[in-house]
């Protein structure tokens, strides 16, 4: 018997033989959501509990082999696919979705590392509460992977990203063992914060089981603004007149060129974008209030007259209803997939303080023309958090293939100096993965990367868990 054949058999044994699969139809797991890359497994194993998730953790530390933990597989940084090798266990987490408590007084919600977004949203607004944690792909990433990258989304501006919004975890170690920290305490100060360390690992120190999250009170009412403003200095000064007149109330602050809006009117012509054929950024403003509708619309009334007499905003609209906030959002959270209709591009998640993005923009969009001869920049995001998804889309009718193979390691670089050189950081929620593993040590300190290393070093000293993503060396084959 081979040692492939032992461990395959073992797995089964775990959590079943039809939770084991293998040969063709793998695909849905060895691809990433982006196409960028197709691995190949030598198994997919789906446990169905905590204790099978340890006992695979255990086969697969017994045998040596690697295992690369996943959800949903909507990351955009290649970090949940296995490599090419076919030695590696991706381990699916998708059968474990249970809600398993909902503490009101608490405020909090337990569920499982499988669980999708969009239902954890559901149960919790279902049980009176709201969940804030929202992104376009709600409809199929799991809250293990949002915990994994350390999610952000549309809504951190006031509530933060997923590690703000998590009190505790259970984790399968790199050893089989678990630790379950799902206390859902707001304090608790003995010791080392085990939650942090393993929030935003990408599955490379310990495997997320289950979460617990914190609930809020459902707002009395949301409502929705959509404003033209004339520059990115505009667009941060609309910013700092929302903190002052909507307060807490300010849960969305969306920012997008008008190329990206462009590409969404050619593709979906029938989202009908406002605004956007005459100013160079439109924004999306979020207010949510706990007192009526009626309080939320004059707060906002006020906002907009104050910022047309500051000349920060050149016109907008405001919601009328429902279907109309809708659709607001519909157009921003569909700017990635027209620019996938467009063709391949570059995708950057970068984070730089907000009173330094407007030159930050300005000068890497100058870098970047005079780089490349008619370069298109896809420049969108959560100004409110100071996160911008700054994409590079090849030139009109050229080759898209030909421009990634050549030029994206060149942009890269360009973009990334210039993030350094403000202060930012070259991932702000997608996480490392593989695709930037190799990046990190030019823009993360030594001494923060020997404190990495060891850490891993400690909690995972075969090196099984995820090899390859955030630390490049650990890597035991590259994609």
């Amino acid at each position: 018997m081979t040692t492939d054949t032992a461990l395959l058999d073992t797995l089964r044994q775990a959590v079943g033989t039809g939770h084991v699969l293998t040969g063709d139809g793998l695909i849905g797991y060895e691809q990433d959501w982006r196409q960028r890359a197709r691995g190949r497994a030598l198994a997919v194993v789906r446990p169905g509990s905590t204790d099978e998730v340890a006992a695979v953790v255990r086969a697969c530390a017994a045998a040596g082999a690697s295992i690369v933990p996943q959800g949903g597989n909507t990351g955009l940084a290649v970090g949940s696919v296995p490599d090419d090798s076919g030695t590696q266990v991706v381990l699916s987490l998708r059968r474990m979705d249970a809600v398993r408590a909902i503490d009101a007084a608490n405020l909090t919600i337990t569920v499982e590392a499988g669980g999708i977004l969009q239902n954890l949203q559901q149960a919790a607004e279902q049980a009176g509460f709201l969940f804030p944690l929202s992104m376009a792909s709600e409809g199929s990433c799991t809250i293990g992977g949002n915990l994994a990258a350390n999610a952000g989304g549309t809504q951190v501006v006031r509530y933060g990203n997923a590690r703000e919004l998590c009190l505790g975890l259970e984790v399968v170690t790199a050893q089989g063992e678990v630790w379950n920290g799902l206390s859902g305490l707001r304090k608790d100060n003995t010791g080392y914060d085990l939650r942090d360390l393993f929030i935003g690992s990408e599955g490379t120190l310990g495997i997320i089981t289950a979460a617990t999250m914190k609930l809020y009170p459902l707002p009395a009412a949301r409502l929705i603004a959509w404003a033209a403003v004339p520059s990115m200095q505009a667009a941060v000064d609309l910013l700092g007149l929302a903190h002052q007149h909507l307060g807490a109330g300010l849960t969305g602050f969306e920012v997008m060129n008008q190329f990206a809006l462009s590409l969404v009117d050619k593709h979906y012509p029938q989202q009908r974008v406002p605004l956007f054929r005459t100013s160079p950024w439109c924004v999306l403003l979020e207010n949510s209030d706990h007192e009526s509708e009626d309080h939320a619309r004059t707060l906002f009334e006020r906002l907009l007259e104050a910022a047309l007499e500051a000349g920060c905003i050149n016109d907008a609209v405001v919601a009328e209803s429902l279907s109309q906030a809708q659709a607001l959002w519909h157009i921003r959270e569909s700017i990635p997939l027209a620019q996938a209709e467009e063709g391949l591009n570059i995708k950057h998640d970068i984070s730089v303080a907000v009173s330094r993005i407007p030159a930050f923009v300005a000068e890497t969009d100058a870098l970047l023309a005079q780089a490349i001869a008619g370069v298109r920049l896809v420049d969108f995001g959560h100004l409110g958090d100071g996160n911008l998804h700054y994409n590079v889309q090849a030139p009109e009718g050229g080759d898209a293939k030909a421009f990634l193979r050549e030029q994206e390691e060149r942009i890269n670089t360009l973009v990334f100096d210039a993030v350094a050189r403000h202060g930012g950081s070259i991932s702000a929620e997608h996480g490392i993965g593989s695709l930037k593993a190799a990046k990190l040590p030019h823009y993360k300190s030594p001494v923060a990367m020997r404190m990495m290393r060891a850490l891993k070093q400690a909690l995972d000293p075969q090196g099984i868990l995820n090899p390859g993503r955030v630390l490049a060396e650990s890597a035991s084959r590259p994609l």
